[in-house]
């Protein structure tokens, strides 16, 4: 049964990924979600129903468009794949629960931030307005009034610490130093993770883009880092490993 369920929720990852590569390669450029229909971006041909099955299509397809044979970027299929690989690690994280509710809301929401912050170091305020309300209200429903609200409270402390850590960031570093979007991001993340772990999410994230960031500050000097992937790595990933603030209070009291 697991085994299946697994398998049902990749297959669904999958097909939301590609939706997720869509929204976030659209929105930000003021296009609509819905129209035009999926296309080639290079000659604007038409994807049929069997060039829009995830990954397999791009695998039969050998990375090309089937009308003008120009390369499809492996962007795609990869995004496709990893959203799939979200979604059962969410289930088996937190099981046929409530809570998966928020986990895969959670998940979605960074795939879209991820695509739209790589191509166009934007994080869409429509996406965070959104994902804010649909989890917010997946918070009320699912654990009540005092913890939404609770939620809220977490959000704000979040969104108030990375405002004054960007001020400081651009005190330091004499230009900007982050953009409003990540600001907005912690607002989220403080609600749905909590205040303190919404804090440790922007060092692991830091942690994790570390030796990416070096490597193209080494190679491009001039080149325009986008923090929001790894912000969205390092809450993706305390979610995923449910850490909590009890955690961290049980090891200190040991």
């Amino acid at each position: 049964m697991e085994i299946a369920i697994c398998i049902f929720l990749f297959i669904m990852g999958t097909i939301f990924g590609s939706f997720y590569n869509v929204v976030g390669y659209r929105l930000p450029k003021g296009e609509s979600i819905i129209s035009p229909p999926s296309h080639c971006p290079k000659c604007n041909h038409k994807l049929t129903f069997f060039e829009l099955i995830p990954i397999l299509s791009y695998i039969f397809q050998k990375g090309k468009c089937k009308k003008c044979h120009q390369k499809i970027s492996l962007f795609y299929p990869i995004f496709e794949t990893l959203t799939g690989i979200l979604f059962v690690l969410c289930y088996l994280s937190y099981g046929l629960s409530y809570e998966l509710i928020i986990a895969l809301t959670f998940v979605s929401m960074m795939i879209i931030i991820v695509v739209s912050d790589y191509h166009y170091l934007i994080i869409s305020d429509g996406v965070l307005i959104i994902f804010g309300i649909i989890l917010f209200t997946e918070i009320l429903l699912i654990n009540g009034l005092n913890a939404a609200l609770y939620s809220l409270l977490n959000g704000c402390l979040a969104f108030i610490t990375m405002y004054l850590l960007k001020k400081l960031g651009d005190f330091i570093f004499k230009k900007e130093s982050m953009g409003g979007g990540d600001i907005k991001l912690l607002f989220i993340f403080g609600m749905v993770l909590s205040y303190p772990i919404a804090i440790l999410a922007i060092f692991v994230g830091s942690l994790i883009g570390l030796p990416l960031a070096l490597l193209i500050m080494i190679c491009k000097k001039d080149h325009v880092i986008p923090f929001g992937p790894f912000l969205a790595a390092g809450a993706t990933l305390l979610l995923l490993l449910q850490i909590n603030l009890d955690m961290f209070i049980n090891l200190y009291t040991i």
